[in-house]
């Protein structure tokens, strides 16, 4: 199985990175192929130029690294920070470089752009891990957790991949060793699932 991790925290000592690394481990000792990459730390440039305005390719090699990557995962993982309800910059730059035509979604045949796109993805399942300190409650009751509806049906469901798992953690300001050793303990057990079956909801 090829895997796909993408870190977007600028803080290298974050619960971002260490649920990252624990999936990093479990992933290795399923015998899965892993391909990780931290955004921040590579300097991923998040900013479309005028001449990918038809999004197809990219004079950035990096960009088509991420591409090629992305179109041959059979499991994604994505970490990063509940930011203002949406993830960091880099990481909403990533998507719309990377998560392109022909890559991640397509048109049928005779279909315009005003028309309904086809995911391309060939993942079987996605996992996005989040951290917050907005109480679930709260982020549930006056935010209404728009990173659900983005990665479930903006961005993962409307490219083919239709078991996608996302789990928030947080307070983490003043979590304890032991709650952010529960959570890890979660990533751990969800990512060891997608990997002995990726096609199962959970």
């Amino acid at each position: 199985m090829r895997s796909l991790l993408i870190i977007a925290n600028p803080g290298t000592r974050s619960f971002s990175h260490a649920m990252a690394a624990g999936a990093q481990e479990v992933l290795a000792a399923q015998g899965c192929d892993v391909v990780v990459h931290d955004l921040y730390a590579e300097r991923f440039n998040p900013v479309q130029a005028h001449g990918e305005s038809e999004n197809t390719s990219s004079a950035d090699p990096l960009v088509e690294q991420h591409c090629r990557e992305l179109a041959q995962a059979d499991l994604i993982l994505v970490f990063h920070p509940n930011w203002w309800g949406q993830p960091p910059a880099i990481l909403k730059g990533w998507i719309d470089r990377v998560f392109r035509l022909g890559t991640a979604y397509d048109y049928p045949p005779g279909v315009g752009y005003d028309g309904v796109p086809e995911g391309r993805l060939r993942a079987a399942c996605a996992l996005v891990f989040n951290t917050s300190n907005t109480p679930a409650a709260r982020e549930a009751e006056v935010f209404g957790d728009p990173l659900e509806a983005l990665w479930k049906r903006c961005v993962f469901g409307l490219c083919g991949v239709s078991n996608v798992v996302r789990r928030m953690y947080g307070p983490v300001s003043d979590s304890s060793a032991e709650q952010r050793s529960r959570w890890l303990a979660e990533v751990r057990g969800l990512v060891e699932t997608a990997c002995r079956e990726p096609g199962i909801q959970r």
